[in-house]
């Protein structure tokens, strides 16, 4: 290796002076350009290596091996030095790029950046610097490191970036990464956070449809833990809280529009401003029809009209009504069925506790199990009626504020048990079937649907331990009226006063026996008597 200096150029040679006693010569081409021309002029000092002699004695010299040799000095200090080298990436191979620092070198793709990286065609023709990881001369084998260099240069950016964060700090960063629960924003060496739910003050589902990496963003510093090294930063914190001021833009019961975008099985949500969201549920969408769900109703981009039913700031809610837009159909019903309207429907569906009857388009009246009938006991509607039957009911109450509809049956004809005590005055003795045995008594139908009860203390003059003892289902027995109760519907009947009385009381009995049709309730009054004059 020496230093010469140029002496004359020619076509094809380059002649320089090496203070040897000859002169040498370099080929033309170890000096054009890309372009063909050459790079120095006579009088220039390069440094060349002496390569060999011709056959005609003359030196030749070769400036491009001498730059190979300055190379090969220069990637040993910098692998032992750890000092950058410049180069050029040429093209992608197998595992990574090949890279011109003079010599061919490779640069593996796990060192190309600090994160991975997929694409790496993008860094072909790229000039950067490099770190050399290894070298091997007798193999012409280069390592280089990108990685190195960039860890270097991001610990001092960051080192600079920790000294100026602080809370509350209105901050500029670079997208680096973004995920369905937030973005990852660079920030100088250092990574913040941009969580979802700190984007916008509205619903921001897939935050990858609004950004894209590498776009630039100004953040608010949220927290910052210098420990640790996390940053968390906010986005809708730089702009006004609309919730703030919601209950004067939305009172209760104004008819707002909004537009839907988002539908679950429980309601529709509409926006009605950026970052104010509302809910319908679905039992605030119609007064009358049923939905199996609020997508056959409703879709997404719909414009629709609401009425704001509640409004909580403080949660960020609103709940918001699709029906109360519309002329509520239960108010019409009560005007055009007043009470005691007897009307015709169709039975829709048949429960264990009453009956529901179509009235209009979507209203359904209930029969309960208790207006059914006022004499016969049903243990099941459908005993007495079937589904798609019509009939007809008697309007009890329509229940605005609730939606129910109450109708009943045994309304349309007359209460038997009104005039019941006049029918079975008390001491009248009357005639029927055992039509239930119980611990406490028995039951005897006096007519169809009526019921008297002899309870087991009035079953005999004798102490009675089971009133199986002395009857059976469907045995005739005769007994006397002791208590009408029209309210509860109850008749309370005796037939141990029936019985042969004692030789005091027999003149008594007999008198009643003879009269039993007039005398009333004279027999109890005559048998006390008779009990109390015996006493004395």
């Amino acid at each position: 290796m020496v230093t010469g200096k140029v002496v004359q150029i020619n076509a094809d040679t380059v002649m320089v002076d090496v203070g040897w006693k000859t002169e040498g010569y370099i080929p033309a081409k170890e000096i054009r350009d890309e372009e063909g021309n050459i790079t120095v002029a006579v009088g220039d000092e390069i440094e060349i290596l002496v390569d060999r002699r011709d056959g005609d004695g003359n030196l030749v010299l070769s400036r491009d091996k001498a730059a190979r040799i300055k190379i090969w000095d220069d990637v040993k200090i910098a692998c032992e030095q750890n000092t950058p080298i410049k180069g050029t990436v040429l093209s992608r191979v197998k595992g990574g790029l090949s890279v011109d620092i003079g010599i061919p070198a490779f640069l593996p793709g796990s060192q190309v950046d600090i994160r991975p990286i997929r694409d790496l065609d993008k860094f072909v023709g790229q000039t950067m610097m490099f770190n050399v990881l290894k070298y091997d001369r007798k193999r012409n084998n280069v390592v280089l490191s990108r990685k190195t260099i960039l860890e270097i240069e991001r610990e001092a950016e960051k080192v600079e970036t920790l000294e100026r964060l602080e809370e509350g700090k209105i901050i500029e960063g670079i997208i680096k990464n973004i995920t369905d629960y937030g973005i990852f924003i660079d920030l100088g060496g250092i990574d913040g956070l941009l969580h979802v739910t700190d984007i916008s003050w509205g619903r921001i589902t897939r935050p990858a449809d609004n950004f894209f990496k590498g776009e630039k963003i100004r953040v608010k510093v949220l927290s910052f833990d210098r420990t640790k090294e996390r940053v968390a930063l906010g986005l809708r914190q730089l702009m006004e809280n609309p919730w703030e001021t919601i209950e004067a833009r939305c009172p209760v019961g104004e008819i707002v529009t909004g537009n839907v975008v988002n539908i679950t099985d429980y309601g529709v949500f509409v926006e009605l401003e950026a970052g104010v969201e509302g809910l319908i549920h679905v039992s605030e969408m119609f007064w009358t029809r049923e939905m199996k769900h609020p997508s056959k109703v409703l879709n997404i981009g719909d414009q629709v009209n609401v009425m704001v039913l509640e409004v909580n700031a403080t949660s960020k809610r609103i709940s918001l009504g699709l029906k109360q837009t519309t002329l509520n159909p239960w108010e019409a019903l009560k005007n055009k069925y007043p009470e005691g309207t007897i009307i015709k429907g169709v039975i829709r569906n048949i429960t264990n506790f009453g009956i529901f009857v179509g009235v209009e388009d979507g209203i359904d009246g209930l029969i309960h199990m208790s207006d059914i009938s006022w004499k016969h006991r049903v243990k099941h509607p459908s005993e007495l009626f079937k589904k798609g039957q019509e009939i007809e009911a008697m309007v009890l109450n329509i229940d605005v504020a609730s939606e129910k509809f109450s109708l009943g049956i045994k309304q349309i004809e007359k209460n038997p048990w009104d005039e019941l005590d006049q029918t079975y005055r008390i001491g009248t003795v009357v005639s029927g079937k055992v039509t239930n045995l119980t611990d406490f008594g028995i039951f005897i139908e006096l007519e169809e649907g009526i019921e008297g009860l002899v309870h087991i203390s009035e079953l005999s003059q004798k102490r009675v331990k089971a009133s199986s003892d002395l009857f059976s289902v469907g045995d005739s027995v005769s007994a006397v009226v002791k208590n009408v109760d029209l309210k509860n519907r109850k008749i309370r009947l005796s037939i141990k006063e029936l019985e042969a009385p004692t030789p005091q009381e027999a003149p008594v009995a007999a008198s009643y026996l003879n009269n039993r049709e007039n005398v009333g309730s004279s027999l109890g009054r005559a048998l006390a008597d008779a009990r109390i004059e015996i006493k004395s």
